[in-house]
Protein backbone atom coordinates (compact mmCIF):
# COMPACT_ATOMS: atom_id res chain seq x y z
CA UNK A 1 0.00 0.00 0.00
CA UNK A 2 2.68 2.18 0.86
CA UNK A 3 4.72 2.07 -2.43
CA UNK A 4 1.26 2.49 -4.52
CA UNK A 5 0.70 5.13 -2.59
CA UNK A 6 4.10 6.90 -3.46
CA UNK A 7 3.53 6.33 -7.19
CA UNK A 8 1.46 9.40 -8.62
CA UNK A 9 -0.07 7.38 -11.57
CA UNK A 10 -1.07 4.18 -8.84
CA UNK A 11 -2.27 6.35 -5.86
CA UNK A 12 -5.69 6.84 -7.56
CA UNK A 13 -6.29 3.17 -7.78
CA UNK A 14 -9.14 1.46 -5.41
CA UNK A 15 -7.16 -1.19 -3.38
CA UNK A 16 -9.45 -3.67 -1.48
CA UNK A 17 -7.76 -5.88 1.22
CA UNK A 18 -9.19 -9.46 1.18
CA UNK A 19 -7.69 -11.79 4.06
CA UNK A 20 -8.39 -13.88 6.79
CA UNK A 21 -7.42 -11.37 9.24
CA UNK A 22 -10.28 -9.48 11.31
CA UNK A 23 -7.37 -7.96 13.68
CA UNK A 24 -8.23 -4.59 14.46
CA UNK A 25 -4.61 -3.44 14.09
CA UNK A 26 -4.39 -5.04 10.01
CA UNK A 27 -7.86 -2.67 9.85
CA UNK A 28 -6.56 0.36 11.38
CA UNK A 29 -3.25 0.06 9.40
CA UNK A 30 -4.71 -0.37 6.05
CA UNK A 31 -7.26 2.24 5.96
CA UNK A 32 -4.56 4.37 7.25
CA UNK A 33 -2.75 3.20 3.85
CA UNK A 34 -5.37 4.27 1.78
CA UNK A 35 -7.34 1.24 1.58
CA UNK A 36 -10.93 1.65 0.16
CA UNK A 37 -12.01 -1.57 1.26
CA UNK A 38 -11.30 -4.23 4.44
CA UNK A 39 -12.86 -7.76 3.76
CA UNK A 40 -11.91 -10.24 6.67
CA UNK A 41 -12.71 -13.36 4.14
CA UNK A 42 -14.41 -16.32 5.80
CA UNK A 43 -12.47 -19.78 6.02
CA UNK A 44 -15.41 -21.89 4.46
CA UNK A 45 -15.06 -22.30 0.94
CA UNK A 46 -18.24 -21.63 -0.30
CA UNK A 47 -18.87 -18.74 1.72
CA UNK A 48 -15.91 -17.55 -0.02
CA UNK A 49 -17.20 -18.02 -3.31
CA UNK A 50 -20.67 -16.21 -2.79
CA UNK A 51 -18.28 -12.90 -1.29
CA UNK A 52 -16.67 -13.11 -4.71
CA UNK A 53 -20.15 -13.57 -6.36
CA UNK A 54 -21.16 -10.80 -4.53
CA UNK A 55 -18.04 -8.07 -4.97
CA UNK A 56 -18.16 -9.33 -9.21
CA UNK A 57 -21.82 -8.06 -8.92
CA UNK A 58 -20.86 -4.92 -6.77
CA UNK A 59 -17.67 -3.55 -8.17
CA UNK A 60 -19.39 -2.38 -11.83
CA UNK A 61 -21.44 0.05 -10.01
CA UNK A 62 -18.47 1.51 -8.51
CA UNK A 63 -17.02 4.94 -9.99
CA UNK A 64 -13.67 4.91 -9.89
CA UNK A 65 -11.46 7.96 -11.57
CA UNK A 66 -9.74 7.80 -14.58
Amino acid sequence: MAEINSAPKLKMIPVVIMTTSAADEEILKSYALSARCYIAKPVNFSQVAKLVRWIEDWWPVVTVPK
